[in-house]
Protein backbone atom coordinates (compact mmCIF):
# COMPACT_ATOMS: atom_id res chain seq x y z
CA UNK A 1 0.00 0.00 0.00
CA UNK A 2 1.34 3.24 -0.80
CA UNK A 3 2.00 5.58 1.98
CA UNK A 4 -0.26 9.28 1.79
CA UNK A 5 1.83 12.04 0.59
CA UNK A 6 2.78 14.66 3.30
CA UNK A 7 0.93 18.19 2.11
CA UNK A 8 3.37 20.94 2.01
CA UNK A 9 3.19 23.84 4.30
CA UNK A 10 1.32 26.93 2.79
CA UNK A 11 2.81 29.69 1.71
CA UNK A 12 4.01 32.42 4.52
CA UNK A 13 2.61 29.79 7.67
CA UNK A 14 4.41 30.23 11.03
CA UNK A 15 6.11 26.70 11.69
CA UNK A 16 7.38 28.76 14.98
CA UNK A 17 6.16 26.32 17.86
CA UNK A 18 4.43 28.48 20.38
CA UNK A 19 6.65 29.10 23.36
CA UNK A 20 6.88 27.01 26.35
CA UNK A 21 3.96 27.31 28.96
CA UNK A 22 5.55 29.52 31.91
CA UNK A 23 8.80 30.01 29.89
CA UNK A 24 11.10 33.22 29.22
CA UNK A 25 9.82 33.38 25.86
CA UNK A 26 6.25 33.36 26.89
CA UNK A 27 6.90 36.13 29.24
CA UNK A 28 8.77 37.88 26.87
CA UNK A 29 5.33 38.38 24.95
CA UNK A 30 3.33 40.17 27.47
CA UNK A 31 6.48 41.80 29.07
CA UNK A 32 5.01 45.45 27.99
CA UNK A 33 1.40 45.01 29.78
CA UNK A 34 2.77 42.99 32.71
CA UNK A 35 2.81 45.66 34.97
CA UNK A 36 -0.43 46.73 34.36
CA UNK A 37 -2.18 43.59 34.32
CA UNK A 38 -1.00 43.12 37.70
CA UNK A 39 -2.36 46.11 38.83
CA UNK A 40 -5.47 45.52 37.67
CA UNK A 41 -6.03 42.08 38.48
CA UNK A 42 -5.22 42.49 41.93
CA UNK A 43 -7.09 45.05 42.33
CA UNK A 44 -3.70 47.50 43.41
CA UNK A 45 -2.74 45.29 46.51
CA UNK A 46 -0.05 43.29 45.44
CA UNK A 47 2.24 46.26 45.82
CA UNK A 48 0.80 46.09 49.62
CA UNK A 49 1.92 42.20 49.53
CA UNK A 50 5.51 42.88 48.40
CA UNK A 51 5.89 45.57 50.92
CA UNK A 52 5.23 42.65 53.79
CA UNK A 53 7.82 40.20 52.03
CA UNK A 54 10.18 43.14 52.33
CA UNK A 55 9.31 43.29 55.98
CA UNK A 56 9.76 39.63 56.43
CA UNK A 57 12.80 39.12 54.58
CA UNK A 58 14.04 40.67 57.76
CA UNK A 59 17.57 42.51 56.70
CA UNK A 60 17.86 45.58 58.92
CA UNK A 61 20.07 48.52 58.37
CA UNK A 62 22.99 46.98 57.08
CA UNK A 63 24.42 46.83 53.70
CA UNK A 64 22.70 43.62 53.06
CA UNK A 65 22.93 41.32 50.19
CA UNK A 66 19.44 40.29 48.67
CA UNK A 67 18.85 38.04 45.72
CA UNK A 68 14.84 37.93 43.82
CA UNK A 69 14.39 35.23 42.06
CA UNK A 70 11.90 35.23 39.07
CA UNK A 71 12.11 39.04 39.58
CA UNK A 72 10.16 39.71 36.26
CA UNK A 73 10.12 43.87 35.60
CA UNK A 74 11.60 44.00 39.09
CA UNK A 75 8.91 45.45 41.48
CA UNK A 76 9.89 43.53 44.82
CA UNK A 77 13.80 44.17 43.84
CA UNK A 78 13.02 47.96 43.59
CA UNK A 79 10.84 47.64 46.88
CA UNK A 80 13.71 46.08 48.52
CA UNK A 81 16.29 48.37 47.54
CA UNK A 82 13.87 51.58 47.96
CA UNK A 83 13.24 50.27 51.63
CA UNK A 84 16.81 49.80 52.45
CA UNK A 85 18.96 52.67 51.19
CA UNK A 86 22.11 50.41 51.67
CA UNK A 87 21.02 47.10 50.24
CA UNK A 88 22.17 45.83 47.05
CA UNK A 89 19.60 43.49 45.29
CA UNK A 90 20.11 40.93 42.36
CA UNK A 91 17.23 39.79 40.32
CA UNK A 92 17.04 37.31 37.85
CA UNK A 93 14.57 35.99 35.24
CA UNK A 94 14.54 33.95 31.98
CA UNK A 95 12.95 36.73 30.35
CA UNK A 96 14.78 39.17 28.74
CA UNK A 97 11.70 41.45 27.99
CA UNK A 98 10.65 41.50 31.44
CA UNK A 99 14.49 42.24 32.42
CA UNK A 100 14.74 45.03 30.13
CA UNK A 101 12.17 46.79 31.32
CA UNK A 102 13.16 45.93 34.93
CA UNK A 103 16.59 47.80 34.06
CA UNK A 104 14.39 51.40 32.78
CA UNK A 105 12.84 51.37 35.79
CA UNK A 106 15.98 50.67 38.17
CA UNK A 107 17.12 53.77 36.26
CA UNK A 108 14.17 56.00 35.98
CA UNK A 109 14.43 55.33 39.42
CA UNK A 110 17.87 56.28 40.49
CA UNK A 111 18.53 52.40 41.59
CA UNK A 112 20.74 51.58 39.12
CA UNK A 113 23.61 51.19 41.13
CA UNK A 114 22.30 48.82 43.71
CA UNK A 115 19.28 47.00 41.30
CA UNK A 116 21.09 44.71 39.19
CA UNK A 117 19.06 42.55 37.05
CA UNK A 118 20.27 38.99 35.16
CA UNK A 119 19.08 36.19 33.06
CA UNK A 120 19.38 33.27 34.75
CA UNK A 121 16.97 29.88 35.46
CA UNK A 122 15.49 29.49 39.45
CA UNK A 123 16.90 25.80 39.18
CA UNK A 124 20.31 26.25 38.30
CA UNK A 125 21.31 29.92 40.70
CA UNK A 126 24.83 30.38 39.12
CA UNK A 127 26.08 31.77 42.74
CA UNK A 128 28.58 30.54 45.32
CA UNK A 129 26.86 28.88 48.73
CA UNK A 130 26.12 31.55 51.29
CA UNK A 131 26.38 34.44 48.65
CA UNK A 132 22.82 36.31 50.14
CA UNK A 133 22.25 37.38 53.21
CA UNK A 134 18.03 36.49 51.94
CA UNK A 135 16.76 35.11 49.04
CA UNK A 136 12.96 35.89 47.88
CA UNK A 137 10.38 35.29 44.82
CA UNK A 138 7.19 36.91 44.58
CA UNK A 139 4.26 35.43 42.00
CA UNK A 140 7.10 32.86 40.31
CA UNK A 141 7.87 29.92 41.96
CA UNK A 142 4.30 28.32 40.71
CA UNK A 143 6.20 28.71 37.32
CA UNK A 144 9.24 26.31 37.95
CA UNK A 145 9.26 23.40 36.28
CA UNK A 146 10.84 21.85 39.44
CA UNK A 147 9.82 24.18 42.56
CA UNK A 148 11.43 21.60 44.82
CA UNK A 149 14.83 22.31 42.97
CA UNK A 150 14.14 25.91 42.97
CA UNK A 151 13.71 26.27 46.73
CA UNK A 152 16.57 24.17 46.81
CA UNK A 153 19.01 26.62 45.36
CA UNK A 154 17.56 29.51 47.23
CA UNK A 155 18.59 27.67 50.28
CA UNK A 156 21.96 27.05 48.86
CA UNK A 157 23.08 30.66 48.24
CA UNK A 158 21.90 32.51 51.04
CA UNK A 159 24.01 32.26 54.28
CA UNK A 160 22.75 30.17 57.55
CA UNK A 161 20.39 32.41 59.47
CA UNK A 162 19.24 34.33 56.36
CA UNK A 163 15.71 34.30 55.27
CA UNK A 164 14.34 32.50 52.19
CA UNK A 165 10.51 34.28 51.70
CA UNK A 166 8.10 33.49 48.78
CA UNK A 167 5.18 35.04 48.04
CA UNK A 168 2.71 33.19 45.81
CA UNK A 169 -1.15 33.40 44.32
CA UNK A 170 -3.08 30.14 44.78
CA UNK A 171 -6.99 29.28 44.92
CA UNK A 172 -9.01 29.35 48.10
CA UNK A 173 -10.42 26.50 49.29
CA UNK A 174 -12.07 27.56 52.02
CA UNK A 175 -14.00 30.26 53.36
CA UNK A 176 -17.25 32.54 52.46
CA UNK A 177 -15.29 34.17 49.70
CA UNK A 178 -13.70 31.38 48.42
CA UNK A 179 -16.19 30.97 45.50
CA UNK A 180 -15.61 34.40 44.25
CA UNK A 181 -12.15 34.08 44.90
CA UNK A 182 -12.11 31.14 42.40
CA UNK A 183 -14.43 32.88 39.77
CA UNK A 184 -12.10 35.89 39.71
CA UNK A 185 -9.55 33.64 38.82
CA UNK A 186 -10.65 31.35 36.46
CA UNK A 187 -12.90 33.54 34.42
CA UNK A 188 -11.36 36.88 35.33
CA UNK A 189 -7.84 36.99 35.34
CA UNK A 190 -7.41 35.18 31.46
CA UNK A 191 -10.72 37.21 30.19
CA UNK A 192 -8.79 40.75 31.33
CA UNK A 193 -5.43 39.46 30.34
CA UNK A 194 -6.21 38.45 26.52
CA UNK A 195 -8.80 41.90 26.79
CA UNK A 196 -5.46 44.36 27.47
CA UNK A 197 -2.86 42.21 26.33
CA UNK A 198 -4.25 40.19 23.04
CA UNK A 199 -2.43 37.31 24.65
CA UNK A 200 -3.63 33.83 25.85
CA UNK A 201 -0.56 33.45 28.05
CA UNK A 202 -3.09 34.26 30.56
CA UNK A 203 -4.98 31.38 30.39
CA UNK A 204 -1.84 29.84 31.42
CA UNK A 205 -1.59 31.86 33.96
CA UNK A 206 -4.51 31.43 35.35
CA UNK A 207 -4.43 27.18 34.98
CA UNK A 208 -1.08 27.62 37.31
CA UNK A 209 -2.36 29.52 39.77
CA UNK A 210 -4.87 26.54 40.13
CA UNK A 211 -2.92 23.93 40.40
CA UNK A 212 -0.43 25.33 42.75
CA UNK A 213 -0.68 23.41 46.20
CA UNK A 214 -2.84 24.08 49.09
CA UNK A 215 -0.18 26.11 51.99
CA UNK A 216 0.69 23.21 53.99
CA UNK A 217 1.90 21.04 50.86
CA UNK A 218 4.04 23.94 49.63
CA UNK A 219 5.87 24.85 53.14
CA UNK A 220 5.73 20.78 53.47
CA UNK A 221 8.26 21.13 50.40
CA UNK A 222 10.21 24.04 51.81
CA UNK A 223 10.86 22.46 54.90
CA UNK A 224 11.76 19.05 52.91
CA UNK A 225 14.08 21.04 51.29
CA UNK A 226 16.29 21.86 54.79
CA UNK A 227 13.84 25.68 54.84
CA UNK A 228 12.28 26.30 58.58
CA UNK A 229 9.29 27.14 58.26
CA UNK A 230 8.48 30.26 60.46
CA UNK A 231 5.19 31.34 59.55
CA UNK A 232 2.66 31.08 56.41
CA UNK A 233 0.65 34.34 56.22
CA UNK A 234 -2.84 34.52 54.04
CA UNK A 235 -3.39 37.77 52.58
CA UNK A 236 -6.56 39.10 51.04
CA UNK A 237 -8.78 36.34 52.12
CA UNK A 238 -6.06 33.27 51.16
CA UNK A 239 -5.88 34.38 47.32
CA UNK A 240 -2.02 35.01 48.01
CA UNK A 241 -0.06 33.14 51.11
CA UNK A 242 3.42 34.44 51.93
CA UNK A 243 5.83 32.03 53.29
CA UNK A 244 8.84 33.03 55.37
CA UNK A 245 11.36 30.54 55.83
CA UNK A 246 15.11 30.47 57.41
CA UNK A 247 18.15 28.98 56.65
CA UNK A 248 19.01 26.54 59.57
CA UNK A 249 22.24 28.24 61.62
Amino acid sequence: MSQPEMSSPKSGTDLTPPPAPGSGAMFDAIAPRYDLLNRLMSFGVDGRWRKKTVRALNLGDGAARVLDVATGTGDLALAIAKTHAEARVVGVDPSIGMIEIGRRKAADRGLGDRVTLVLGDARELTFDDGTFDAACIAFGIRNVPDRARGVAEMRRVVRPGGRVCVLELGEPRRGVLGPLARFHVHHVVPRMGALLSGKKEYRYLQRSIAAFPPPEEFAAIMTAQGLSVKEVVPLTFGVCHLYITEVPA
